[in-house]
């Protein structure tokens, strides 16, 4: 592994369809060992405008992992290890609302975490640590996503409660109902633990859900087939990279520091003595939370 010197401006987690951006200069594949296992893929390192951006394909090239077995912690963490501070997430979902629809765009705020499958936190036993997870999105990147969207021939809407249900199955009748019931926008499977642990990691972190079905809870669309969603996720495709080309000058030329807590979530978060903590578990934080346990 050789990490380059370079910072890169953000990184991206999404599908094949977006990490291959044709104007992207200086393309390479880079794999990055974590201590918490196999990362989904390498990671793409690419150029544009004289800006670094990295790219993980969330599922592996291919879309050969599915949700419950991706290896969320050293997806995070090899991101981290990367150099990337600022996650741009990009993800398929199902409309629970009907003015929510397939080809929409929603930049989401909020997340009801249905998972149950999946290693969930960096910290454990040995060293213990609880972040705050009120507001589980970065305000400011999700404000340069809605600026960056603004020229896209896509509706995009700001603000919204994402679902994640474990999968792979998806919903029955009776689940999507309930989801409505309890306001949800849009359900999908891969932002939890996803958003949590890039809390964990001191990054900020934002999603933007592309819609590609109703869901089954519609009556015109109570049969969900991967065919229909793979139709409407390769007309997103293009929408999702030029969002992410768009987004390269609003950042270049904005704030570096976060100003809504994420890179210093874990400052109070902490809560095992000193002399009570693991070696071994410190080890593999390194990345994670070297900027506290290194002082």
């Amino acid at each position: 592994m050789e990490l380059t010197d370079r910072k890169p401006l953000f990184g991206v987690i999404g599908g094949s369809g977006v990490y291959d951006i044709a104007e992207l200069q200086n393309k390479r594949w880079m794999r990055v060992e974590s201590p918490f296992g196999g990362p989904s893929d390498e990671l793409l390192l690419g150029e544009y405008e004289g800006e670094l951006l990295v790219f993980l394909p969330r599922h592996g090239r291919g879309h050969r992992i599915p949700p419950s077995e991706i290896n969320f912690r050293a997806n995070i963490d090899a991101l981290k290890r990367a150099g990337v501070s600022q996650i741009v997430s990009i993800s398929a979902v199902g409309s629970l609302k009907e003015h929510l629809h397939p080809g929409d765009f929603v930049i989401v705020d909020q997340f009801v975490d249905r998972t149950f499958a999946r290693e969930k936190s960096f910290f454990g036993t040995g060293m213990v640590a609880h972040v705050s997870m009120a507001h589980p999105v970065c305000a400011h990147l999700g404000d340069c996503l809605e600026q960056a969207a603004r020229a896209l021939p896509v509706k995009t809407e700001r603000g919204g409660t994402y679902l994640v249900m474990e999968g792979p199955q998806f919903s029955s009748m009776a689940e999507s109902f309930l989801y409505r019931q309890w306001n949800c926008d849009v359900i999908g499977m891969t932002n939890m633990p996803e958003a949590k642990l890039a809390r964990e990691a001191e990054m900020c972190y934002a999603t933007v859900a592309m819609v590609t079905d109703y869901d089954c809870w519609h009556p015109d669309h109570d049969h969900v087939t991967v065919d229909q969603i793979i139709k409407v996720l390769t007309g997103n495709a293009e929408n999702a990279r030029r969002l992410i080309l768009n987004l390269v000058p609003i950042l270049k030329g904005g704030k570096t520091r976060c100003e809504h807590g994420c890179q210093t979530a874990l400052e109070h978060a902490l809560i095992t003595a000193p002399a009570a903590r693991d070696p071994e578990v410190l080890r593999r934080l390194d990345a994670v939370a070297g900027r506290l346990l290194k002082r």
